[in-house]
């Protein structure tokens, strides 16, 4: 906020360009057939994993569009992950890497989110029960505040 209390971008014109980096993640619970299934590559809409991942990527890339007063990043990488903790819940784990003077936890978040959005989009005709949970920033580095490292809960 500025002296008169207005939203601003803030300015990080003078900081130095570092290393920075966050690692996200989603859960997508679904039914244990469901998520059979996606690992399987055997749903209506075709490869969700595929799908998701390149979503996730795509989004990183356009977060300073979705999420107002976000700095545009020349982002190093964007990797998408998944892996099933148990029979009915796929972890979405994101990690986005950036030479630049602010933090990359924004496109880490949205990637996650927009990657398990995809997994529910194309999955839905066989279970709008999904829910999607725990979206988080599990890590950050780089920058003023150095390293952050979420306690497990």
């Amino acid at each position: 906020m500025d002296e008169h209390g207005q939203a601003r971008m803030v300015d990080v014109g003078e900081k130095p360009i570092t290393l920075r980096e966050a690692v996200a993640r989603a859960a997508v619970r679904m039914q244990p057939d469901t998520l059979r299934r996606v690992l399987a590559g055997d749903l209506p809409k075709g490869e969700v994993l595929a799908v998701a991942r390149l979503a996730g990527i795509l989004a990183a890339k356009r977060t300073d569009e979705l999420i107002p007063l976000c700095h545009s990043l020349p982002l190093d990488a964007v990797e998408v992950d998944f892996t099933a903790l148990d029979e009915a819940t796929l972890e979405v784990r994101s990690r986005a890497r950036v030479h630049s003077r602010t933090g990359v936890e924004m496109e880490a978040l949205v990637a996650a989110s927009v990657a398990a959005l995809t997994i529910y989009d194309m999955c839905k005709a066989v279970d709008r029960a999904m829910e999607i949970t725990g979206v988080y920033l599990l890590e950050k580095r780089g920058g003023r505040c150095g390293t952050y490292r979420r306690k497990s809960s």
